[in-house]
């Protein structure tokens, strides 16, 4: 089994994943504007308030399949499911009238399983599970508003702890030359870091509560250190014939657009 349009595969996933999360979160927005729509209340705000909130950044699910056939090596068909959640709880208070400082939790499961099939049989997986907690803190300063409409500015910055868990398995070669490979990976040890810059508004709903909407960039760094072990099967009998075990360093770097939905209490 050859491992042929692979690099294919991985430009389709990230489009329908990308599409995919476009519509939930345009869908979010959406549902903000109509609720806003139907409240009306003043943006007040009093040096020395406490601010609770809540902000979902990403809350998605998604799945979907690809089919691609290439010349002289067949149909080959890939299906990946990924999930995302990351939700930060905050506490901050009010140093004057328009600004606000505080500290917020930062939790972050994420996952994704990736297969590639060839004449109905699975040929290739991989699943990754990666589960993120830290703290952080933030200054958000208010503009003037009008009515209940009150814009903002927000520099975030969280840190913490993150276990990263990997698992699959690889059929290749063919006949007498066929065998499979599997491989498992843990870190219990890993560190993150992101930092974020938004701009937004916050629209009263009451004289205490209002609903943020707000985009911005976002910079993150995922480092995780985590011993993996690979077993090799030759001629696919059952047996182990050979055994690696090794410590993998990832690291990961990611800049990009951070679109989000939350709830503020003062």
């Amino acid at each position: 089994m050859k491992k042929a349009g692979l690099a294919v595969f991985s430009r389709t996933h990230i489009f329908v994943a990308n599409q995919f999360n476009f519509m939930i979160r345009k869908s979010c927005i959406y549902l903000v504007i109509l609720l806003c729509s139907f409240c009306t209340a003043k943006a007040q705000f009093v040096k020395g308030e406490r601010m609770v909130g809540a902000s979902v950044a990403s809350l998605v699910f998604n799945s979907g399949t690809a089919d691609i056939t290439v010349a002289q090596i067949g149909s080959n068909t890939s299906r990946i499911t990924s999930y995302n959640v990351s939700i930060m709880p905050s506490m901050g208070w009010f140093i004057s009238n328009k600004t606000v400082v505080g500290a917020s939790l930062n939790i972050n499961p994420n996952g994704n399983k990736t297969t590639y099939e060839q004449n109905g049989s699975t040929y290739q997986s991989d699943k990754m599970h990666s589960y993120n907690i830290g703290l952080g803190g933030y200054a958000r300063h208010y503009l003037n508003g009008n009515g209940g409409l009150a814009p903002f500015g927000q520099l975030s910055l969280n840190a913490g702890f993150s276990n990263l868990k990997t698992e699959g398995f690889f059929y290749g070669g063919s006949g007498a030359t066929a065998y499979k490979t599997t491989y498992d990976g843990n870190s219990t040890s890993g560190f993150f870091m992101n930092a974020s810059f938004t701009a937004g508004v916050t629209k009263m709903v009451s004289e205490n509560a209002g609903l943020d909407l707000y985009i911005g960039y976002s910079y993150s760094y995922n480092k995780n250190t985590f011993k993996k072990t690979t077993l090799r099967d030759i001629g696919n009998n059952g047996s182990i014939d050979e055994r690696l075990e090794n410590e993998t360093t990832t690291k990961f770097t990611n800049n990009g657009l951070l679109l989000g939905v939350g709830f503020k209490y003062s």
